[in-house]
């Protein structure tokens, strides 16, 4: 009888090493997040700096980010449509990453501004590729209950690839001047497209299929928060925006309609002050290596935060938390506007860091909490329509934000455009609590 219990005990625990080595294998794809992420940030910094290294102005960073960033949800729809339909993992990822690769080589050799306007824009329609693909990855690879501890997992990774993109950057002006940049992004490009062979090449499971787990859905955004990022697991259709039209005609089918309003006033006044930052510090004559090490510890502060955000909104309420979180961010925006023009030195990069820590900050606890209450908010059945919705409204706030930063900085000041993102970002607390006010008396206007 004991020998029979030995054979058992040892026939279980052989099955849970096998079982660990099966996880462990189907985890083998997450090797090409780490190197695509430092190609991703490092391209977000570099390309406006080299906009101004070329001659560049305000306006035209402005238009290069709206562009990216418009291209990037055009491919966010069209990469989810082709793996949903075709279920393809390893292809998207190999096209996307050597795209990315020969775009990254293109900037290098190309010295015309207009040049490096086109290639920007197809590089943003690629370089959002990985994520619908990264969404079924996770799907596959483990039980939908533990969705949120890889998406933790790759959040993390993602991070550190940000943090090597920018400390490879704060040192760059000593070897090299900027355009070399590309090249390194080329090469960490290239490694995510090599280790990309390594992904399955067909999915068995189809990303709509996320629409049915809110649970999973909160964390892909949780995870998302570091950069602009558009999920769509349907298009919308015109009539998706009903919840929104109909709170300007005061007779509101759904208070999710001021909800979508509240996220594009934020994202709008939130990328009119990231759109000017770079142009701003470069006006003040901040080096490129400053610029990455602003980027550097901002990156560092989004990390610390990340593990203390979700005790702050268990503590205090994902509504509150929310309302909170617009302090940070306006006086992030005045501090950069008022205190870098009077600073000299050490201490103008002081305030720079400072301005810019704040900032990440409260777009950490607004997006994570945010999230919470928008998928609360979301009536059942519906989730795919009214991501779809979100996301458009996002970008559509990104790319206006883009746009207006760019001409206003250049034909008024950048003091201005400071202070139209500080009206918008205060409008976006306004119409939350009108959102709050709404929902807690159930009542229409």
């Amino acid at each position: 009888m004991s020998n029979l219990k030995v054979i058992m005990s040892f026939s279980s625990h052989r099955t849970k090493y096998q079982r660990g080595l099966e996880l462990k294998s189907k985890k083998k794809w997450m090797l090409f997040v780490l190197p695509s992420s430092i190609t991703a940030e490092g391209l977000h910094i570099v390309i406006p700096l080299y906009v101004l290294f070329l001659g560049g102005n305000v306006a035209n960073v402005g238009i290069v980010i709206g562009l990216h960033y418009g291209l990037s949800a055009i491919g966010a729809v069209f990469w989810g449509k082709v793996i949903d339909k075709y279920h393809l993992k390893r292809a998207i990822l190999v096209t996307c990453f050597s795209a990315i690769t020969i775009c990254s080589i293109g900037l290098f050799f190309t010295k015309d501004l207009s040049l490096v306007v086109l290639i920007s824009s197809i590089s943003g329609f690629f370089i959002i590729g990985k994520n619908p693909v990264t969404q079924v990855l996770v799907m596959e690879s483990v039980p939908n209950n533990q969705w949120s501890q890889l998406f933790t997992r790759i959040s993390i990774i993602t991070t550190f690839g940000s943090l090597g993109a920018f400390l490879v950057g704060s040192v760059w002006d000593r070897f090299f001047d900027l355009r070399p940049y590309f090249l390194f992004c080329a090469i960490t490009s290239g490694i995510a497209t090599i280790l990309s062979f390594g992904v399955g090449s067909k999915s068995i499971i189809e990303r709509h299929t996320i629409v049915h787990s809110i649970h999973g859905i909160r964390h892909i955004f949780n995870h998302n928060r570091l950069n602009f990022q558009f999920i769509f697991t349907k298009v919308p259709h015109p009539h998706d925006f009903k919840p929104i039209i109909t709170v300007f005609q005061r007779k509101m089918s759904h208070d999710i309609g001021v909800l979508f309003l509240t996220n594009f006033l934020f994202y709008f006044g939130s990328n009119i002050f990231f759109t000017a930052f770079i142009p701003f510090l470069k006006k003040f004559e901040f080096t490129n290596s400053e610029v990455f090490l602003v980027y550097l510890i901002q990156t560092i502060t989004l990390l610390t935060i990340f593990f203390f955000v979700p005790r702050l909104i268990a503590r205090i309420s994902e509504e509150r938390a929310t309302q909170i979180s617009y302090l940070p961010r306006i006086l992030g925006i005045i501090t950069a506007a008022t205190f870098i023009p009077i600073t000299i030195g050490d201490y103008s990069l002081l305030m720079a860091i400072i301005s810019s820590c704040m900032m990440v900050s409260a777009f950490s606890i607004f997006s994570v909490s945010n999230s919470i209450i928008l998928f609360k908010t979301i009536p059942k059945g519906f989730e795919g329509t009214y991501l779809g919705v979100n996301s458009f409204m996002v970008g559509v706030g990104i790319f206006s934000g883009a746009l207006t930063a760019g001409y206003i900085s250049e034909w008024l000041s950048y003091s201005v455009s400071f202070a139209i993102a500080i009206c918008i970002i205060f409008s976006s607390l306004v119409m939350f609590r009108f959102y709050l006010k709404h929902r807690l008396s159930h009542r229409t206007i």
